[in-house]
């Protein structure tokens, strides 16, 4: 009887409450008033009331996030919904995610203590629950399609793309290059491979553009390839390559008149001190609000500009990435998988089989059945394991790998830092962003730097991927603060509790115990305690930062 009572608590305590709340918010009616009530799991296990104005309390706390007025909800202008119908929109979508990753983690567990006729059943009741739980995320993806705002979406999206490539590509490319300000950057050979000098580079020209101040790489001599970062990909620049006989001083508080007034500003890699209001995660005021509304994680977008930009390869990378699509006969859909090893095992990443990658690949095309016919479901697979095509093959024959057997061997630790390994990794970082959907370990900075190139390529695809170990982060970031949306108490030891409007502070660590993820809970610190709480009862804080609005640049 107690497993059976743990089992009916798990299956009645799933939130359903908090989806039914987010959909009724969608309808007309859901903006003015609401008139039902929800049943929301204690620590006692009981049902507790919650009546409409914790509906309200909802609202107010997602407009917190989003930076919007509390009194009402944004009329829809210009031909473009609400902010808070996108935000919801997305938050139903993620809300039926978590509630999968909290039933099937919960019931895996019960598992263990079931007999074979008790495990069995609780399979039945997973694969079946697997079944509606795609049902209702292919009707929200449906939504959206026919909601009378996707055509707006798709403008929106292309539009604010090129307003940041304009306003980049005048930063970097002033009509005096001796009298403009810089912010200088080295690739690093002793603590960098490429994909985490790339996402330095792109860093460097976001701390530019946050400063309002020309970007200067020097890379020459770099351990890849001695002509440097314009080897494989487009110069930074036509006019200012280079800060001349100025010698800059090492960075220091922007804000300081030390800083104003230096010619040319050196930024140090991953963390700076003291790290500006404007570093990562932080999207700048002037677009925060279209940001907002045009996509699920603002700071991704705002980044894989920048990542964009950077990695722009040139006329002879171009045509070598055209000749690798051909050859091996790059289609869609296809799901891309990362499987980083070698190295990274000493002491980054745990060890993840290819079984763990592609439980999520089959997800991926269990979705897509129901919306399209899918006649071959292909994978690129990227790796530094040459082996791991043959097992992948083997273990999935109903799967067409794609892969460049090279690039794994080029990417193998005696290979690796060679002009054909740097070639090799931009491919695979490349290609990977190319893909419908990524399966992959966010501690790799390749799967980060995919995920970003990713952005540039839809609307939004900030749900696009699906990490092993980590949730996304950046290096050297500054805090990532949760906004809790509902009260909660601790139900053990290992949980913490709050309060409405408490900000908790996200925290990271892909080898810990527990990683943040993947069974309903998230973990984080709040007044000196760090432990878990239910994901659905807060929600990612948008932090804005005042950066230059580049007038002069919109109105050329």
């Amino acid at each position: 009887m107690e497993l059976r009572g743990k089992l009916i608590l798990v299956l009645g305590s799933l939130s359903v409450g908090v989806l039914v709340l987010n959909l009724s918010l969608l309808s007309n009616d859901a903006l003015s008033h609401v008139r039902y009530a929800k049943a929301d799991h204690t620590a006692s296990g009981k049902y507790a009331h919650i009546d409409v104005n914790e509906r309200n309390l909802q609202i107010r706390n997602s407009r917190m996030l989003l930076g919007r007025p509390v009194n009402k909800l944004t009329a829809q202008s210009e031909n473009h919904p609400p902010t808070e119908y996108e935000h919801i929109r997305r938050k139903i979508d993620n809300g039926v995610t978590e509630l999968w990753y909290y039933m099937s983690a919960q019931l895996d567990e019960l598992m263990e203590d079931l007999n074979h006729n008790g495990r069995e059943r609780v399979e039945e009741i997973l694969e079946n629950a697997g079944h509606q739980k795609r049902s209702i995320l292919t009707d929200i993806y449906n939504l959206s399609r026919h909601d009378n705002h996707d055509k707006w979406r798709k403008k929106e999206s292309e539009d604010l793309k090129q307003l940041v490539k304009k306003r980049l590509n005048y930063l970097q490319n002033p009509e005096n290059c001796f009298e403009a300000k810089k912010i200088v950057c080295n690739v690093y050979d002793d603590i960098c491979g490429f994909s985490c000098n790339a996402h330095h580079v792109a860093n460097c020209l976001l701390v530019a553009y946050a400063t309002n101040r020309t970007f200067v790489l020097e890379s020459r001599g770099w351990q890849y390839s001695i002509e440097g970062w314009e080897s494989v990909f487009q110069p930074l620049s036509d006019t200012c390559t280079t800060i001349g006989d100025v010698e800059a001083i090492e960075w220091t508080d922007p804000r300081s008149r030390k800083f104003k007034k230096a010619k040319a500003v050196r930024l140090p890699p991953f963390t700076v001190n003291p790290s500006p209001h404007f570093y990562p995660l932080a999207i700048p005021k002037d677009l925060s609000e279209r940001l907002i509304r045009i996509h699920g994680f603002p700071f991704v977008w705002w980044f894989g500009q920048f990542m964009t930009y950077v990695m722009r390869p040139n006329d002879v990378m171009a045509y070598e990435l055209e000749l690798a699509t051909l050859r091996l006969g790059f289609q869609h859909p296809i799901v891309g998988v990362h499987v980083r090893r070698t190295d990274k095992l000493l002491n980054e990443a745990e060890f993840h089989s290819i079984e763990e990658y592609m439980v999520h690949v089959e997800e991926f095309y269990l979705k897509l059945e129901r919306r399209e016919e899918v006649t071959v479901k292909r994978v690129y697979l990227a790796t530094d394991d040459d082996k791991l095509l043959a097992e992948a093959e083997e273990k999935y024959p109903d799967y067409e790998f794609l892969t460049d057997t090279s690039i794994s061997k080029a990417a193998a630790l005696e290979s690796r830092y060679s002009e054909f390994g740097l070639k090799g990794i931009v491919m695979d970082v490349h290609l990977l962003s190319q893909c419908d959907f990524i399966v992959c370990t966010m501690s790799s900075t390749v799967c980060r730097n995919s995920y970003a190139l990713m952005q540039d390529l839809h609307v939004d695809a900030s749900s696009y991927v699906h990490s092993l170990d980590s949730i996304y982060f950046f290096a050297g970031q500054n805090a990532h603060h949760h906004v809790a949306l509902y009260p909660h108490e601790a139900q053990s030891p290992e949980e913490i509790s709050f309060q409405p409007g408490d900000l908790i502070s996200v925290t990271y660590h892909h080898l810990d115990d527990h990683n943040n993820h993947w069974d309903g809970y998230t973990r984080g610190r709040l007044d000196q305690m760090s432990g878990l709480y239910p994901s659905y009862k807060a929600e990612s804080k948008v932090e804005i930062a005042e950066m230059p609005n580049y007038k002069e640049v919109d109105e050329m």
